[in-house]
């Protein structure tokens, strides 16, 4: 990566390189913008980013995979606006380093990166993690901050109300583990997985175009469920402080539609502390169990799956060796998680491509989700992915 770099951007006295991991979310899905709970892994699969001073103010970034780039002004980065362009994440990012008094100055930026786009494994937050390592290019910052300030760039300059998970567990993860996150505390504590199994995500290959509105609405939902329950019962700050009975209480209040996607929250903070408890205890019949309640919750509560999700989560559940399955992510396209023996996970993945396929005429990729290590600098080069 750094010879391609050189030939991109010309000689530098020093190149360093960052790493930042996608995730996969093992339970917890659309709680963390709720203040709630989720489970997710970091993954191997990651944005890569070589990264050196351009000497002449000027930010550069230059993206392998999509073959482009685009070039600012480092002094003008405080005023820049969104433009819809994929390199809004990295400017953002920058943007925030300026707000919090971080200099950025001019810098040049070389993207690689295994991370698939819209597959549900957060490629976003693995490029602003990874972005504000390089532009800080070794300058210290507090882990916490790190994941708050790439939550406020995608907030406030890519436009995405997104909760903090992706962020966090990018900074956080931990190989072997899973990180099972507080989203209102921002504390986490490491949850040990039965050995026995694995997880495998499999990217359905579509992302629907209802996902980016899709998500807009269910934040607005949430918090007008918010609104009526702190009616009655002024303890509830977010849907995460909420019981199935605060919300059968109200109910009659509430819109249909919205009574329903607060009703997935709430039991869905419920799911993920069960899962937590059976993975200790051993129970994966119970982990597999939670998995698929949770799917049929974001899928007739939630409303946020589709016919090609629904597909791999049914099927994979009549794979020999598979316990549960689920839809992880956004929604409306992306991944599954599967949760299967070990041993019967080359067999799975086979299976789960040739049914996929033959249903819908697409390929699927299948993803073994070994849990990684969180975000930093890459002191063996030897271990960066080439380019494809």
């Amino acid at each position: 990566m750094i010879a391609a770099f050189k030939q991109r951007f010309g000689p530098a006295p020093e190149v360093r390189v960052f790493r930042a991991p996608g995730r996969v979310n093992l339970i917890g899905e659309h709680t963390d913008y709720n203040l709630g709970f989720v489970l997710p892994v970091a993954l191997e699969l990651a944005t890569y980013i070589a990264a050196a001073p351009s000497g002449d103010g000027k930010l550069r970034i230059y993206s392998e995979d999509r073959a482009e780039g685009r070039e600012f002004d480092a002094a003008s980065l405080g005023s820049l606006e969104r433009s819809g362009h994929w390199t809004d994440y990295p400017v953002g990012v920058a943007q925030e380093l300026v707000r919090a008094g971080i200099a950025v100055g001019g810098t040049n930026l070389l993207i690689r990166s295994t991370v698939p786009e819209g597959s549900g494994l957060s490629s976003s937050a693995a490029l602003e993690v990874s972005s504000a390592l390089a532009l800080l290019g070794g300058r210290p910052i507090e882990k916490l901050e790190l994941a708050k300030l790439c939550q406020r760039a995608e907030r406030n300059f890519v436009g995405m109300p997104c909760g903090i998970m992706d962020q966090y567990i990018s900074v956080f993860g931990r190989a072997h583990s899973a990180v099972e996150i507080d989203c209102r505390s921002l504390g986490h504590r490491l949850v040990t997985l039965p050995e026995s199994v694995t997880f495998v995500a499999v990217n359905s290959m579509v992302k629907h175009a209802l996902s980016g509105s899709a998500y807009h609405d269910r934040v607005r939902e949430c918090a007008a469920a918010v609104t009526e329950l702190q009616k009655a019962f002024p303890t509830v700050q977010s849907l995460r402080d909420a019981t199935v009975e605060q919300l059968d209480a109200v109910s009659a209040q509430l819109d249909p539609v919205v009574a329903k996607r607060a009703r997935h929250v709430i039991t869905e903070d419920a799911r993920v502390n069960g899962f937590v408890s059976a993975s200790a205890a051993g129970d994966v019949a119970g982990m597999g169990r939670l998995m698929v309640e949770s799917h049929r919750s974001l899928q007739h509560d939630y409303e946020v799956s589709c016919a090609e999700l629904d597909l791999l989560v049914d099927a994979a559940l009549q794979i020999e060796g598979v316990h549960g399955s689920r839809m992880t992510g956004g929604g409306f396209g992306g991944c599954t998680v599967t949760l299967v023996e070990r041993s019967a996970a080359p067999a799975f993945a086979t299976a789960i491509v040739q049914e996929y396929s033959r249903a819908m005429g697409i390929t699927p990729r299948v993803y073994v989700c070994d849990p990684a290590d969180g975000a930093g600098e890459v002191k063996k080069l030897e271990t960066i992915p080439s380019a494809e």
